[in-house]
């Protein structure tokens, strides 16, 4: 014969009130327990995207546009180099796939139009990829509360269809030519 054994109910805490003061005291633990960004990281930054402010804005200078300006091709070499190194930062960090995709679509964004002459130098000064990027790192990074949001998923999912746009292209512009150019000699052998 079994025997029912009746255990007495146990006391869990109590999970429905997130703003109560020993979860709040926890949050505060676990957020000074995360470690700090490295400070090569807002050095870094501060090099590439706003070593120099432009007096009387809030505009900043740095070596991302001025380099370019001076030495076009190898200026966007180097200064590229500092994003990848915001990218291995953010990878180490942990940080969502999607906001990975955010800080490739920055890079990307300041490496295509920094190819152009003066029109990318201009560009570099007032589109800072490296700051923007580590924004996301500081705002995304494991440990934190942030969420993704549909806007990031927009941006990332502009991005992927305007690259396979950019890489379909060729492929159909050698299809419509190679259309037009058979349908020429076809014409051409049955004329004669």
């Amino acid at each position: 014969m079994v025997e029912r054994i009746e255990r007495e109910p146990t006391h869990e805490p109590d999970r429905s009130e997130p703003n109560s003061p020993k979860i709040a005291a926890v949050h505060q633990v676990v957020e000074a327990l995360r470690p700090v960004l490295p400070p090569w990281a807002e050095h870094l930054t501060r090099l590439l995207d706003d070593l120099v402010r432009v007096p009387g804005t809030s505009l900043g200078v740095g070596l991302d546009g001025v380099v370019g300006l001076f030495v076009p091709g190898v200026g966007d070499a180097l200064t590229g180099t500092g994003s990848i190194a915001l990218l291995l930062l953010a990878l180490r960090e942990r940080v969502p796939t999607v906001i990975l995709g955010r800080i490739l679509l920055n890079i990307a964004i300041d490496l295509v139009v920094g190819l152009f002459p003066v029109l990318g130098d201009v560009f570099d000064v007032l589109f800072r990829a490296n700051r923007l990027n580590l924004a996301l790192i500081k705002k995304y990074r494991r440990g934190s509360d942030a969420v993704p949001s549909w806007v990031d998923y927009l941006i990332v999912g502009t991005g992927i269809l305007l690259s396979t746009l950019i890489l379909l292209t060729p492929i159909f512009l050698g299809f419509v030519y190679a259309t037009v150019i058979g349908v020429a000699i076809q014409q051409l052998l049955a004329s004669v």
